[in-house]
């Protein structure tokens, strides 16, 4: 009987398909390793069974004991998975950028889940690292398998995944590539692929903004790859080629991919096959461009799949006026955005806003293009002024010390409509494009767009 013996005994042997659709025009084949179709729905349930096994045989986890572990989620689908059939105990810390479907899939599986902010240095105590590292001394019998720098992570994909695409290109393949949050799943594929044939190219698709492809590793949306940090499961010297993608393509790619090929796909599949399109465009037809699809979009159903979430941020235009044609309109002699750093003093954001005629100012840190995440905050001409007014010597105090609320968000591609409904409780509305910060736009740059021969001087 073809009868697994457990869950555990599903994971791999994942199939291979030809995209057809979304290669249109190109002669070089791509065919995608689709890794959705493991239980956990993941690549990331390879390295979760490869690296308890190994914490098992070694004793660092006993019987009974409890899982902690930094993920964006689908290493702890994994781990939860393993978990279950071992009778231990998980709990899993996530950043805030996170999708909700997956805090509540790991919470299914009977994990806890403690979520902490995104826009903080590793260091920093209240990163996802630094609480993991807390919770594992806290609770005893803890164990961190520390995706990041565990080299089970990447000898699983050696002894697994890099055999079966082998196997199944019959070693035809001339290009691999994959996007890189541990680095496991390149590393290993890479390093049993090069050992069958070193001519093959291992291509990295990198975030923009990822320390990979030379960011600074400052906040992006595309959950699941890209890093702030160098891990040690990750061995550059076996990848030719890196390709950063930013968010907006990485998104309209994957929602590209499930329309046109009828495979619903995560972001950062969506990432991969953005890389591995670019590398198909510029082979021949006796090439062959295999890309690892890390996971399903069904963890995603609120964020890229969702219409609302993407005009939100800029990924997407409506119809009739925008608040982009909003912008094109504004005046031309002021900066695209203008923001205050939080260590600036009162005094400074003042004469910005005096020498630049704005009434209003956000907070934010690092320098352009600046991530949604990194704004903290905002200040007004109003609220400064009566803070003045009581006490002179708030102008030396730092901006985030006085700052208040972040303004309201809206994307580019959103109708005038929604601005002006937004509008009627807030001064200003800081403009989202591609999801990044692109400008403010204010009454009175809305008023203007309408009314361009009524409008008053800008204040």
């Amino acid at each position: 009987m073809e009868i697994a013996n457990s869950v555990l005994d599903m994971v791999g042997d994942t199939p291979m398909v030809r995209l057809r659709r979304v290669t249109d025009g190109i002669a070089c084949p791509v065919v995608a390793k689709v890794e959705l179709t493991n239980p956990g729905g993941s690549v990331k349930d390879r390295p979760a069974i490869h690296m308890i096994d190994q914490a098992e045989a070694s004793g660092q986890l006993q019987p009974g004991g409890t899982i902690v572990e930094p993920t964006s989620g689908n290493t702890g689908v994994g781990l939860a998975i393993v978990a279950a059939q071992r009778g231990y105990r998980c709990v899993f810390v996530m950043t805030d950028k996170v999708s909700p479907e997956k805090v509540s899939l790991l919470e299914a599986y009977g994990a806890e889940v403690v979520v902490c902010p995104v826009a903080v240095e590793p260091a920093d105590p209240n990163s996802y690292y630094s609480t993991a590292e807390r919770l594992v001394h806290e609770i005893p019998g803890a164990y961190r398998p520390n995706q990041y720098d565990n080299q089970a992570n990447p000898e699983s994909h050696y002894l697994t995944t890099g055999p079966e695409i082998w196997r199944q290109s019959d070693g035809l393949l001339t290009h691999f590539v994959a996007g890189v949050g541990t680095g496991g799943t390149i590393t290993g594929v890479a390093r049993y692929l090069k050992e069958q044939n070193p001519a093959v190219q291992i291509v990295a698709a990198d975030p923009e903004g990822s320390v990979y492809s030379g960011g600074s590793g400052r906040p992006y949306l595309v959950e699941g790859i890209g890093e702030d940090f160098w891990p040690s499961t990750y061995s550059l010297d076996l990848v030719d080629r890196t390709i950063a993608v930013t968010d907006s393509d990485s998104f309209l790619t994957a929602r590209r991919v499930t329309r046109e090929e009828g495979l619903l796909i995560g972001g950062s599949c969506g990432t991969a096959v953005h890389a591995a399109l670019e590398v198909a465009r510029e082979s021949g037809p006796d090439d062959l461009v295999v890309v690892l699809i890390p996971d399903s979009g069904r963890g995603y159903l609120s964020k890229l799949y969702d219409d609302g979430w993407m005009a939100s941020f800029g990924f997407l235009v409506d119809d009739g006026p925008t608040v982009g044609d909003v912008l094109e309109a504004k005046r031309t002699d002021v900066p695209t955005l203008i923001y205050v750093q939080p260590h600036s003093t009162v005094r400074d954001a003042i004469t910005t806003m005096r020498s630049l005629g704005v009434s209003q100012l956000p907070v934010a840190k690092g320098e352009m293009p600046i991530a949604a995440a990194e704004v903290m905050g905002a200040v007004t001409e109003l609220r400064l002024m009566e803070l003045t007014f009581e006490n002179d010597a708030v102008l030396d105090k730092a901006v985030e010390a006085v700052m208040g609320p972040a303004l309201p968000t809206i994307g580019a591609g959103q109708r005038v409509e929604l601005a002006v409904e937004l509008l009627e409780s807030a001064q200003a509305l800081l403009v989202l494009d591609g999801g990044r910060p692109r400008s403010v736009v204010s009454r009175t740059d809305v008023l203007g767009f309408l009314s361009p021969d009524q409008a008053p001087a800008p204040a």
